[in-house]
């Protein structure tokens, strides 16, 4: 890596670990997500840099029951390595009902997924949550701010966000249920892959190709196809991410069932 990539770098990650820390200050009972993918794995290994190793703070994995088992694998394996203190979300209710991805798409990540989180927030009291959403990944997500705000029905109102200028991330006044804080939004997709190359981090086997496809981002079993590829390395992931025409999340079922379907996903809680 050149000596311009790694300043770059280096600024990327100096921005995020700065953000952590000032939730960490501002918020007296965060808690982070973490799917297993590269985004919440590169998050993840922030968190431990902003404070010498050790997750001050719960990680939540939502659990919807029909995950790849290379996802449920590795998240044990990196929970017991990284001394995680693991919580799993999982609407055990909804699971009993049947519900599924393939009766009701919008209907299965809302209650599976949305809900859970909502069912343990109330009961563990969380203020604010780690989220490692990037605003290059889809274009619902380009409206964040880095301080996202959710009202007392986990709702949010994309409309109407918080100002954020000079670097200042201020909690609001007004009421919220808790706040999603995204440490990784200024990251791109070849950003965070190029990241992973350069701190060695662990990463789910789903990534490499096998047989010509690999999967560019991860999610439930019925809801993700991969694309093809034939990049077996981190290295050969990079290279082909910079000639690459093929959206990231063109293998996400729930990202074009429907118009605007992640908009009102994301608006009623989605993550």
């Amino acid at each position: 890596m050149s000596g311009i990539d790694g300043e770059y770098l280096k600024e990327l990650e100096r921005k995020s670990v700065a953000i952590i820390r000032e939730a960490k200050a501002q918020f007296s009972k965060p808690a982070a997500l973490w799917s297993t993918g590269k985004d919440s794995t590169t998050a993840l290994w922030l968190c431990r840099k902003a404070f010498f190793g050790k997750i001050p703070f719960p990680v939540i994995h939502i659990d919807t029951g029909c995950k790849f088992p290379e996802i449920y694998e590795f998240r044990d394996r990196m929970a017991r390595e990284w001394g995680l203190d693991l919580l799993v979300a999982k609407n055990g209710e909804a699971l009993r009902k049947g519900v599924s991805p393939e009766k009701d798409r919008f209907e299965c990540c809302t209650l599976l997924k949305t809900q859970a989180l909502k069912n343990l927030l109330e009961e563990e009291r969380f203020d604010a949550l780690f989220l490692a959403i990037r605003r290059d990944e889809h274009g619902i997500r380009a409206k964040e701010r880095y301080y996202s705000p959710r009202d007392s029905d986990f709702k949010w109102d994309y409309k109407d966000q918080p100002a954020e200028m000079w670097d200042l991330y201020v909690k609001p006044s007004e009421d919220f249920s808790h706040m999603r804080v995204h440490p990784i939004l200024h990251w791109t997709e070849l950003d965070v892959w190029q990241y992973v190359k350069r701190e060695k981090l662990p990463i789910n086997p789903l990534y490499f190709a096998r047989n010509g496809k690999r999967y560019r981002s991860l999610g439930c079993m019925p809801c993700t196809v991969p694309v093809d590829s034939d990049a077996k390395t981190v290295d050969e992931i990079v290279e082909e991410l910079k000639v690459s025409r093929v959206p990231e999340r063109a293998g996400r079922a729930q990202d074009k069932e429907q118009a605007y379907m992640m908009q009102k996903l994301r608006s009623l809680g989605y993550m």
